[in-house]
């Protein structure tokens, strides 16, 4: 990844900053935007200012150059001037990471229409709305490119209690595939990473604790964590952040320059189960 510019979004904190971090320690310069605020219907703090300014600090001590916005992936027009900042002093772009993710569990027939659309717009809607933004300028650059886009195993299965979660996983890989036929023939690659239960905060929190461990009155990461266990193949109850980082690396990098169209599990072995 040396000298190549890699956007990735949801930087602030857990699978986005893990992959920020990891791509520059192969040399890569960053675009990095996150929300940083709360959202209503998404019931655990989101990533902060701060978190993101982490992000930056952890990127400039490998020694590579950042340019981090606050951006809201609803936001079409606010994508697109963060990443034409980027470009314009890093002077290109190789690479996307499209890392969006939240979630509000609740049996389908719950969900409101509030929470539907939320995550809807924010999962799916705004992993389109990034790939809509960076793919003028790998067609117009002339040198190809690779896209991951952040989908699921729960893009490859279901799961009882997130249909909205589920739904736009899913459709995450149809964009995946679809773009990757539209853009083979500028060398554009595309492809997903599907993990299974990654320790970021979008899992470790009281309500996903609720959903898994019904059972318990108030339950904790301790409680939560042999349900998972027991959802993988490897004994493992679940993946880090670097884990799914790595995979991201390798489908970025000339490594996987012929791979293209594939949804790449990470999964423990869930997918099996």
């Amino acid at each position: 990844m040396q000298g190549k510019v890699v956007f990735v979004t949801g930087a602030a904190r857990g699978q986005g900053r893990s992959h920020a971090v990891r791509l520059a320690e192969e040399g890569a310069d960053i675009i990095a935007i996150d929300l940083c605020e709360d959202t209503p219907d998404v019931p655990y703090p989101l990533a902060t200012k701060a978190d993101l300014d982490e992000t930056v600090d952890q990127v400039e001590a490998l020694g590579r150059r950042i340019v981090a916005r606050v951006a809201d992936v609803r936001d079409f027009d606010a994508i697109a001037s963060a990443l034409k900042d980027g470009v314009d002093e890093l002077d290109r772009l190789d690479a996307v990471v499209a890392n969006v993710g939240i979630n509000s569990p609740a049996p389908a027939h719950e969900i409101t229409e509030e929470q539907w659309h939320t995550v809807i717009d924010i999962d799916l809607g705004g992993t389109w709305r990034t790939a809509k933004a960076a793919i003028p300028y790998l067609i117009d650059q002339g040198t190809g490119g690779s896209i991951v886009l952040t989908s699921s195993a729960a893009g490859l299965k279901g799961y009882a209690n997130i249909a909205h979660y589920t739904a736009a996983k899913h459709a995450i890989n149809g964009l995946m595939k679809t773009m990757a036929q539209e853009l083979a023939e500028h060398h554009v690659r595309v492809n997903t990473v599907n993990p299974t239960q990654v320790d970021t905060p979008m899992i470790m929190n009281d309500p996903m604790y609720a959903l898994f461990c019904p059972e318990a009155e108030h339950p904790t990461r301790e409680d939560f964590a042999p349900v998972s266990l027991a959802m993988n193949a490897l004994p493992i109850p679940w993946v880090e952040s670097r884990d799914v980082s790595n995979s991201v690396l390798f489908l970025l990098s000339d490594e996987s320059r012929y791979i293209t169209g594939v949804a790449l599990p990470v999964d423990a072995g869930v997918l099996i189960k």
